[in-house]
């Protein structure tokens, strides 16, 4: 379905792999990174090869599948973090995004580069009808991301998921196919080349 590797100007994506295990591993035991994740500190080696194991192959539409994308320097193939896409199984054409970064990756644009690139290549190439995104009410950084990929901010759910021990509200985002095109027509540059 998705042509891998996906190149912006200063990453490279391709589903995570073994090589990624360490690093993979190290940021989803940072409690700054999984304080609004679904994941505990406790996430060890063998959660993340089980993790890898369990990737499809290819992302068939209608599947229901995730894939987890592996988010690389471009010149030093360092790995920097992740993004999530989920293949929603009950709605033709639609999609989720989640994204993940090392604590020293993030608010420097990596996330929005990564993506805006792969928003792009969901809507242009792909027919995408709908991207989605979930986040956590009290994850600022992550609202502002969506915001600035232009994301609708479509609603709170308020004490709706039982988390870590507690409930927490959850924002819905989402941009249609009409909206993208809006935003990356001709007369302006498109988001993934934009600075941050």
């Amino acid at each position: 379905m998705i042509d891998f590797p996906i190149v912006t100007d200063r990453f490279v994506l391709i589903p995570l792999s073994a090589t990624d295990r360490v690093t993979f591993t190290a940021y989803r035991r940072d409690p700054a990174v999984a304080r609004f994740q679904s994941w505990t500190m406790d996430w060890s080696d063998a959660d993340t090869d089980a993790l890898i194991a369990a990737q499809p192959r290819q992302l068939l539409p209608q599947s229901g599948d995730w894939l987890q994308i592996a988010l690389h320097e471009r010149d030093r193939t360092a790995l920097v973090g992740d993004v999530a896409l989920h293949v929603i199984a009950d709605q033709p054409d639609s999609y989720e995004l989640g994204v993940t970064l090392a604590a020293a990756w993030q608010g420097v644009g990596a996330g929005r580069e990564a993506l805006a690139r792969l928003t792009d290549i969901l809507f242009r190439d792909h027919g995408a009808h709908r991207v989605i995104a979930r986040t956590d009410a009290r994850n600022s950084p992550a609202a502002h991301l969506f915001t600035r990929l232009g994301f609708r901010h479509e609603g709170r759910a308020v004490d709706a998921e039982w988390c870590k021990g507690e409930w927490t509200s959850v924002d819905s985002w989402a941009m249609l196919r009409d909206e993208h095109d809006e935003q990356t027509s001709p007369s302006m540059e498109p988001l993934s080349t934009r600075s941050t």
